[in-house]
């Protein structure tokens, strides 16, 4: 069965809104709430916990959104349970969605799981009542749901309207419970303030209602911390409300530091203990291992004696030329020759000139 979007569309602001938003704006909505499901007498039902946190999918950047909500109302268990993976501009690449209400005579039990393939998204439906189990699933294409906001996606939605700030109102598209493809608003809530644990706070209100086409309109109204934490949330008409016992570490914006600049400053070795403390350590160590090298070759200290010895005796002028010939005589790649034989050389007796010969000619 192919879905149809033709008489529902997002507003124009919706659109320009999702395209706006930030990689920031992502990172800070990325923490968990943990919330207590109360009667309307103030008795604890059950637990709602919201996670998100970035993730991928298929190799992409996603967001990986996990909800939870279980308890028992007049003894009834009841919850429900939320797997998505969104997109950075809120588009739902897959999700789980689970429901269920486990009544002795007459259980329900609804999932329905949504997955982009090639250029639609896939809807499959199973929903067990007793015995009796039906199936559905319907396929929309992907350039008419542009837009479109799942459960999982409006957890984080929300919390980047409370940071960013919720224009007057925003229109998108989504599924109401049974699926059918209807129009969701959100609208701002007056600020009011809130008691969580001992600490009393300022929160901000967020109203979402499911304009169904098929059954009456489906709205909450929730109240969040200014950093996007959820504080208080409750379906109009139903006697249940979910409530933050305790305040949670405050989400802040990072703000950039500057570098430190540290001035560079003269050593001085006589002044600085550690250093010269260290320069000992050294220059002891370096001692040690040059004894033991030479400890090892005594044909070292040989060579040097030597080399000094013919080197006091001959007195050359230029010590370079005399000390490559000495030592060129223990090369293996050099003719032998006496390492010495230069500086006894007797060099030859200057012969006369005859000044008064013609010059040469030339040629």
């Amino acid at each position: 069965m192919n879905g149809s979007t033709a008489s529902v569309q997002p507003s124009q602001d919706t659109l320009q809104f999702l395209q706006a938003i930030e990689p920031e704006d992502l990172s800070l909505a990325t923490f968990v709430d943990s919330l207590v499901t109360t009667s309307d007498t103030g008795k604890e039902l059950g637990e709602f916990t919201v996670s998100i946190q970035y993730a991928k999918y298929k190799g992409e950047d996603a967001y990986l959104i996990h909800a939870n909500s279980h308890g028992a109302i007049d003894n009834v268990p009841c919850g429900t349970s939320i797997t998505a993976y969104v997109s950075p501009k809120l588009e739902t690449l897959e999700q789980q969605h689970h429901e269920y209400v486990k009544l002795a005579d007459h259980p329900l039990d609804r999932k329905t799981f949504i997955v982009i393939q090639d250029d639609k998204m896939v809807i499959n439906k199973v929903v067990t009542q007793g015995e009796e189990v039906s199936r559905g699933a319907e396929t929309f294409d992907l350039t008419t749901m542009k837009g479109f906001i799942s459960e999982g996606s409006n957890l984080l939605l929300q919390r980047i309207l409370v940071r960013k700030g919720l224009p007057a109102s925003l229109s998108f598209l989504s599924f109401d419970s049974e699926t059918n493809l209807c129009t969701t608003t959100y609208k701002s809530l007056e600020a009011r303030r809130e008691t969580v644990g001992k600490e009393e706070v300022e929160v901000v209100g967020i109203e979402r209602t499911i304009h169904s086409t098929a059954d009456l309109p489906t709205t909450w109204q929730s109240y969040f911390l200014k950093d996007g934490h959820l504080c208080n949330r409750v379906q109009v008409g139903s006697p249940v409300t979910m409530k933050l016992l305790r305040m949670p570490r405050i989400v802040e914006k990072e703000e950039p530091s500057e570098r430190p600049v540290f001035e560079k400053k003269g050593l001085d070795i006589n002044e600085d203990m550690q250093l010269f403390s260290m320069f000992l350590d050294r220059k002891d160590q370096l001692k040690n291992d040059h004894a033991m090298y030479m400890r090892h070759h005594p044909e070292l200290q040989a060579i040097l004696a030597d080399f000094l010895q013919f080197l006091l005796l001959r007195k050359p002028e230029d010590i370079f030329p005399f000390a490559v010939d000495y030592f060129s005589s223990f090369s293996s790649q050099l003719p032998s020759h006496s390492p010495y034989a230069k500086s006894s050389e007797i060099p030859p007796k200057p012969q006369k000139v005859d000044t008064n010969l013609p010059p040469p000619p030339y040629p």
